[in-house]
């Protein structure tokens, strides 16, 4: 009987924290389309000239923090939960991980699939949240690799699933562990951002950017804003989270065009100018250690609110190899 594949892929990271990486890196990641969407020339020059020029010294560092032993902790935990989810699955799968830049690149992932000789193909796009930028970008890469192929096998394409018990759970679960050693008196959950100008590109008519991402339905579905909205809901009611001690901000911000909102810095400044002193910080938009949780979540708006005048701020860890968030992913294969 021929086996079921699935291709669990992730963002990415540089092979090492050396410049000269982070640029190839920062380089593939910034000139697709769907993560820079303006016109190619602009883009090539925005990224080529500017970005990985001026903006490469200053992330090799900031991995240079970030890294391990083993390497980065994106990758090297993405390794180990594609080990921990084919031991559960079994030997009817074959559970490979890819990396939409760098490497193990999509490419290589998809090969060694083929290579065992699977039936069809499950991709299990590691953003709890759909985005263009992300999942999105994700979907099209797999179709540009396959397009040519005379023989297509079976593909599916799994997720969003911000809203599976399981992911919840295990959220819920890495927080409950704070929440029993501290008293806090505020919860933030912050997300990625991305341009506004992404999410009105979607075609959700009913798109306001504003209370239309209070409720969750069949007609906005597919909104990035909405979707993290929703995980908060989702998280804050397993938790019994009183609703005026929760807030969802957007992190990350890029260039000068307006961006999805709140911004999670305006929210620190906020929630220390109305005497909030112990925050509890959420990460739901990402399933593992990188540098957007553990250093700009977890050390630099730290460091701005304890100088704004907080006393306590922690960050619930990344969900990375968690039983639940194993079950979770174990649970999209099979589906």
């Amino acid at each position: 009987m021929a086996k079921k594949g699935i291709l669990l892929v992730n963002l990415g990271t540089p092979d090492s924290p050396s410049v000269k990486d982070v640029r190839t890196y920062l380089r593939e990641f910034l000139m697709d389309g769907r993560v820079i969407d303006i016109p190619f020339l602009y883009r090539w020059l925005l990224v080529n000239l500017i970005i990985t020029t001026f903006r490469g010294p200053k992330s090799a560092k900031e991995y240079q923090k970030l890294w391990e032993d083993r390497g980065s902790p994106l990758k090297f935990y993405g390794e180990d939960l594609t080990k921990a989810v084919q031991k559960e699955l079994g030997s009817d799968y074959v559970v490979v991980l890819g990396m939409r830049y760098q490497n193990p690149s999509i490419q290589v992932a998809i090969d060694e699939l083929m290579r065992k000789g699977v039936s069809e193909i499950k991709v299990i796009s590691l953003f709890p949240q759909y985005a263009s930028a992300t999942s999105g970008s994700v979907v099209e890469k797999v179709m540009d690799i396959v397009k040519g192929w005379q023989v297509i096998p079976k593909i599916e394409f799994e997720g969003p699933f911000f809203n599976h018990p399981k992911l919840i759970e295990a959220i819920t679960q890495n927080a409950e562990k704070w929440m029993k050693e501290h008293d806090y008196d505020h919860f933030l959950f912050s997300y990625h951002g991305l341009p506004e100008r992404q999410i009105l590109k979607s075609g959700i008519e009913t798109c306001k950017l504003g209370d239309c991402c209070n409720s969750c339905d069949h007609k906005n579905q597919y909104c990035y804003r909405v979707q993290c909205f929703e995980t908060t809901r989702l998280i804050a009611k397993a938790l019994d989270l009183p609703d005026d001690q929760v807030t969802t901000a957007f992190q990350s911000r890029l260039g000068k065009d307006p961006w999805i909102q709140p911004y999670t810095e305006d929210t620190l400044k906020r929630l220390a100018g109305e005497g909030k002193k112990n925050v509890l910080a959420f990460s739901p938009a990402f399933v593992a250690d990188c540098l957007e949780t553990t250093l700009e979540v977890g050390e630099t708006y730290q460091e701005e609110f304890l100088e704004l005048g907080g006393e306590r701020w922690d960050l619930v860890e990344s969900l990375n190899v968690h039983p639940s968030w194993v079950a979770c992913v174990c649970d999209l294969a099979r589906n």
